[in-house]
């Protein structure tokens, strides 16, 4: 029997309520609503089966119920979906009172392999996954009452667009409404299109009125929506348990420093012995700054704080507040220190983090071995401000290490491999042109400092370098050589052994010290560290005019104050450090870089203190020092070194390029336009056609760096070194255009079957993770966007921080598994006998660690530990000795000693 529309919605009303839109009718109403939700599926599902029999089609079926086609398949599946769960329960309840899986089948009109297959263990929690996806739904509604379901969403969750369309469906049901509202873009004319589901007790009107409460659900599943877990909200440790060391205490010496109890579970570092930490305290304010243990706290005391601001009668005025949201004006609990951090989770007895827990109130930002692999290159800031002579031996290493990299790889046999790793070399030689990075001077390491009170101001706890050696200490960015301290490494120092031990990236020093270094403090500044005992690296004392200097007590700000931006500070900053570069180049004197020097540290502080930069500018003359070293009072850099990455606006152009005769880019323009509209202050309205355009830098631009240059003997050096890196990468790339195929061998194929398998199941393992690699990359755009709009003011570190961690969450998330192909000696060799097509060998490339592929074509003898050198260095090790002791004894270099006691994949440390 073929039902009328109205007949049709009738029954459905009555006998099912499934599709319940907009909250019309009552859940379950009509004669049968004491039947139960499984017998309702049920009903339902054999009237859209009775109306298919019949003849009728899936769209007229969808128009009967006045519903859409997509409605009407979403509603089938959540009713089979709960009638499957609900025979699932039945079958095992059966099983419980000991029926076979026969007469179970027989009871439930299922045939008894499918019986088999719902007493599997697990099957019931893939079944599961609509109802906890819906369920973490309806609590994000309670919870944000305006949650964002649109594009992106479902890969942010770690579900299938289907699953979330299935899960909202749901919730429709239940009276819950999708809305789709358009809201202003920041800073474009543009507007973004969103899809919001709300609850059945708010109206579209109200979503219009509070569109800023918009948010997506923050719940992230590993495995595809059985589970979920998400941010927690920090442990907020109470304020009697922390005591506030005021600088007239002491607190200023070891500013930024937070010292820990050890021992006391919620305030533990994990594994480390310093870090880099947020801690909520009150619930509403929290520390920030590097904490490392200290067992001689005050009773009752857990934490202490250093500062150097005064005791106000009140220890949260030292503190800062935590982030609101803005929307709400409560703490923002995913994101409350406005930086990315790590949470400490509780352990399995396996020792595997517990999902959704946290264990102790330390937020990592940096912890104990993250700084160990910063850069260890020299930047122009610092070595152009050095003799001329250092500056040209660093700068010829470099480029004596380019060349020899260009003739290895220009000896190369495969041609694909050749191609490869010279398209890879010019592009690093046409970036290092632009950056002007120096080599390394020996031994030279990037370490995070700490206070060590008894230190002498002379001396340094340096575990990384020998006792007793002299080594300099460089901050970025710096003034001049007068902001260089020279000291001498003492790692006898009890104090310091004690609180770092065998530090492997953090160093000891005296407070004043920190003063040196252009006045830096203890919450997570990063210094230089290069041994001098040759004198190779200039210093000077400091200058006396910064000795005290306080940027935070002289340019405090007023009531009614301008702020200084993240991007403000970006500006100016580059701005002084350009003027101080130019200035020392162009032989300053003292007294006009001191000026100089202060304003940089105003500035570099302005934005985290408040401080008055603009009173700073003013005080210190920095007008006057732009208009004589710079040409006006409003001009920007004007040497080589300043002017390399100053942003220069070139026509957009085509991607890709063509290569020259002589390997030089040759770029093809676009020619693409906009319309630009402007209004003046009459409000009339102007339009004019612009062409687009994209960013460059002046240096890259730049045929002839020399063109950028005022003439300066140091300029020079450089500007011969950025057009000799350039001539380098033209080379690569005019070898690379004449390089000629290398020809397949089907008989190296045969040869070689087992390498050549090898390496095409690796390249097939590759290219299927490619599309949840794409996946991830998606996901991690759409979170970062997200924190990124409810953080703005996010500065460029911690961004990078942001992108990275973002991109790592995403790929566990969808399973992404980045694993670059390794490619054995023995599969290398087939490549070099042409066992692999060119095709196939230019995948394989792609995928695979360029690095670990030049060391295979470009061998070296590398120089280990033996097994004996191992066993001494671990035995020096435990009877306290420094790793540069042990590195001395056994005639080697602390990164080789790192490196050959670092424990293996799969080892058990």
């Amino acid at each position: 029997m073929i039902f009328s529309e109205d007949e049709y919605d009738d029954k459905v009303v009555k006998h099912y309520g499934i599709l319940r839109k907009s909250g019309r009718y009552p859940w379950g109403s009509g004669e049968h609503a004491n039947k139960s939700q499984a017998q309702r599926n049920k009903v339902f599902l054999q009237m859209v089966d009775d109306l298919k029999a019949q003849g009728l089609s899936e769209s007229e079926i969808a128009k009967s119920f006045k519903i859409t086609t997509g409605d009407l398949r979403n509603a089938r599946s959540i009713a089979k979906n709960a009638a499957k769960q609900d025979s699932i329960l039945t079958a095992q309840k059966l099983r419980n009172k000991g029926m076979s899986t026969t007469a179970i089948g027989k009871q439930l009109g299922i045939p008894e392999p499918t019986v088999r297959l719902y007493l599997r263990p697990g099957e019931l929690d893939k079944l599961k996954v609509l109802d906890v996806t819906a369920n973490v739904l309806r609590n994000a509604v309670a919870e944000k009452q305006f949650v964002d379901i649109g594009s992106g969403v479902e890969l942010h969750m770690g579900i299938s667009n289907d699953k979330l369309k299935k899960a909202v469906s749901v919730l429709e049901n239940e009276g819950y409404t999708v809305h789709r509202i358009k809201v202003q873009q920041l800073g474009t004319s543009h507007q973004t299109n969103l899809k919001v589901l709300i609850g059945p007790d708010s109206t579209f009107l109200d979503l219009v009125a509070n569109k800023g409460k918009i948010s997506p659900p923050t719940d992230i599943s590993d495995d595809g929506g059985r589970t979920y877990s998400k941010i927690q909200p920090p442990i907020s440790i109470d304020s009697k348990r922390v005591a506030v060391r005021y600088a007239e205490e002491g607190g200023r010496e070891a500013d930024g420093v937070i010292y820990v109890r050890p021992g006391v579970k919620d305030v533990s570092l994990g594994q480390s012995r310093y870090a880099q930490v947020r801690v909520a305290v009150d619930g509403t304010h929290y520390l920030k700054g590097m904490a490392m243990y200290r067992d001689d706290l005050p009773a009752g005391t857990d934490l202490v704080f250093n500062t150097n601001k005064s005791d106000t009668g009140n220890k949260l005025d030292a503190m800062k507040p935590l982030k609101l949201d803005k929307a709400t004006g409560d703490v923002d609990q995913e994101n409350p220190f406005g930086s990315v951090v790590d949470q400490i989770k509780e352990k399995d007895s396996f020792g595997r983090d517990i999902p959704n827990t946290v264990s102790s109130a330390m937020n990592v930002v940096n912890k104990e071995g993250d700084w160990e692999e910063w850069s260890k290159s020299l930047a122009s800031q610092f070595l152009s401000k050095q003799s001329p002579i250092l500056a040209k031996t660093q700068l010829a290493k470099t480029l004596e290490n380019k060349q020899t990299e260009l003739d290895e790889l220009s000896r190369l046999s495969n041609p694909a491999v050749k191609k490869r790793l010279l398209q890879s070399f010019a592009d690093d030689a046409d970036s290092a042109a632009v950056h002007l990075k120096a080599a390394s001077l020996p031994r030279q390491r990037t370490q995070v400092i700490l206070p060590i009170e008894s230190m002498k101001p002379t001396e340094v706890y340096a575990p990384n370098f020998k006792d007793g050696e002299k080594v300099v200490l460089v901050r970025y960015p710096h003034g001049g050589t007068f902001e260089i301290p020279e000291l001498t490494v003492n790692n006898r120092q009890a104090e310091a052994k004690k609180l770092l031990g065998q530090a492997s990236d953090a160093i000891g020093i005296h407070s004043s010290v920190a003063e040196h270094l252009s006045g830096a403090d203890f919450d997570g500044d990063t210094v230089l560290v290069i041994p001098n005992n040759e004198r190779k690296v200039k210093t000077q004392p400091m200058l006396e005019g910064l000795k005290d200097f306080d940027p935070k007590t002289q340019y405090r700000e007023y009531p009614g104050m301008h702020r200084m931006t993240p991007t403000e500070k970006g500006f100016e900053m580059g701005n002084v450090s350009n003027l101080i570069s130019d200035m020392t180049i162009k032989g300053a004197p003292n007294n006009e870089l001191e000026r100089a020097v202060k304003h940089s540290m105003v500035v570099i502080d302005a934005e985290k203190h408040n401080l008055d930069y603009r009173r700073s500018a003013i005080e210190n003359g920095i007008p006057a020092l732009k208009e004589k070293y710079q040409g006006a009072s409003n001009a920007g850099a004007q040497t080589v070194i300043s002017r390399a990455s100053s942003r220069l606006d070139v026509p957009e152009r085509k991607q890709g390029y063509k290569i020259g005769p002589n390997g030089e880019k040759i770029f093809t323009e676009t020619g693409a336009s906009y319309v630009k509209t402007t209004v003046n202050k009459a409000g009339k309205e102007t339009t004019e056609t612009v062409n687009k355009t994209e960013r460059s830098t002046k240096l890259a631009e730049a045929t002839d760096a020399h063109t950028l240059s005022s003439g300066m003997p140091i300029e020079k050096i450089y500007a011969d070194h950025s057009n000799n890196l350039k001539a380098l990468a033209n080379q690569a790339r005019k070898e690379l255009d004449t390089t000629k195929s290398m020809a397949y061998s089907p008989a190296a194929k045969v040869a070689y079957k087992d390498e050549v398998d090898s390496l095409n199941y690796k390249l097939a393992q590759a290219l299927r993770n490619s599309p949840r690699e794409r996946q991830a990359q998606i996901v991690a755009n759409a979170v970062v966007a997200q924190k990124r709009a409810s953080n703005p003011d996010m500065d460029k570190d911690e961004l990078k921080k942001l992108k990275f961690i973002e991109l790592e969450n995403a790929r566990n998330r969808v399973g992404a598994q980045k694993k670059l192909i390794d490619i054995t000696p023995g599969e290398w060799a087939a490549i070099q006998a042409g066992a692999i097509s060119t095709n196939k060998l230019t995948q394989i490339l792609d995928n695979a660690d360029l690095d670990k592929i030049k060391k295979l074509a470009t061998p070296k003898a590398e120089v280990g530990l033996s097994s004996s050198q191992k066993s001494l260095a671990l035995t020096y090790a435990r009877s306290g000795h420094t790793q540069a002791e042990i590195a001395e004894a056994l005639g080697v270099s602390v990164s080789a000693l790192k490196r050959a006691l670092k424990p293996k994949e799969g080892d058990d440390e």
